[in-house]
């Protein structure tokens, strides 16, 4: 077993596909079916279940996945390690929520990019959960989250502070409103949404009882359902003060406790931190931030 053939393993195993794996690896599918057969026989067990419309992991191969990526990932350190050295350089792989890619980072991102200019950077947009499980399979080398996060793996950083408010259509004009309202709708990011949970419990306080939620991976979409009366939601007041349509929506202050919430920046506990990472969080940390390294 080798890191070209967990590498292998793993990408069979994220699109349940011998055929899409071989796509993405540059190389022929009976090339990767004999790879995975050769780490089957190695073990002595079977990784992959076959079935006519692909390939789904055994339970063994569920256990070994988790290590698969952790490898490759040291393996790919290892490498930036060896090379970094000069100018910060490299690839850097970054998440982060709907709302503080639209509002907050842009200024950051486009200060990093012109300094940094040998940096490669990728942004992809989730939900704190999503993000927070991507960072830990290495999938991901950082990403911005609401916290708190105490994942015993994850190492969190306070980036900025939100303070979320409750949108609703111009003709609620309390949140107390709400507990006769109709069919109450909300309009919401997918599960795993950290501002769906506090929506959620904050309306389970008041009494109210909600529809089925709509799901979106919008947030222009969430507010303009909001704006038509459709139904409610919970986002940043930076993002309400902006929006499109900004008059058919109100705007409700929340108690502190459910109103207040750090935008903070994740990175594994083990993980490397290479220049390019390390002038990332020098440009969009606050002054008087502790750097993540020396934590």
């Amino acid at each position: 077993m080798d890191a070209a053939d967990l590498r292998i393993f793993e990408s069979v195993a994220r699109y349940e596909s011998m055929n899409r794996a071989a796509t993405e690896l540059h190389t022929v599918q009976s090339n990767v079916t004999a790879r995975i057969k050769g780490l089957e026989d190695e073990l002595g067990v079977a990784l992959f279940s076959r079935h006519a419309r692909g390939v789904t992991l055994t339970p063994a191969g569920q256990r070994m996945l988790p290590f698969a990526g952790r490898i490759a990932k040291l393996f790919a350190e290892a490498r930036t390690a060896a090379l970094d050295d000069g100018p910060p350089s490299g690839e850097l792989v970054l998440g982060t929520l709907e709302t503080s890619a639209a509002l907050r980072l842009a200024p950051s991102l486009a200060r990093f990019a012109q300094a940094y200019p040998k940096v490669r950077l990728v942004l992809r947009v989730g939900t704190t959960q999503g993000l927070a499980a991507e960072v830990l399979a290495c999938r991901l080398d950082g990403a911005f989250v609401a916290g708190p996060v105490t994942h015993a793996n994850l190492r969190a950083e306070p980036i900025f502070q939100e303070e979320l408010v409750l949108l609703t259509p111009r003709a609620i004009r309390s949140p107390a409103d709400l507990t006769g309202a109709e069919s109450l709708r909300l309009i919401v990011f997918r599960r795993g949404c950290s501002y769906r949970q506090r929506l959620e419990a904050y309306l389970a306080q008041l009494g109210v009882v909600a529809a089925e939620p709509l799901e979106f991976g919008s947030l222009d979409a969430i507010l303009a359902c909001v704006a038509a009366g459709v139904g409610v939601t919970l986002l940043p007041r930076s993002v309400a003060d902006t929006a499109h349509g900004r008059a058919q929506l109100a705007v409700h202050t929340l108690p502190p406790a459910i109103a207040h919430v750090d935008t903070v920046f994740i990175v594994r506990s083990d993980a490397y931190l290479s220049s390019a990472m390390a002038a990332f969080l020098d440009v969009v940390r606050p002054k008087e931030a502790v750097s993540v390294a020396a934590e």
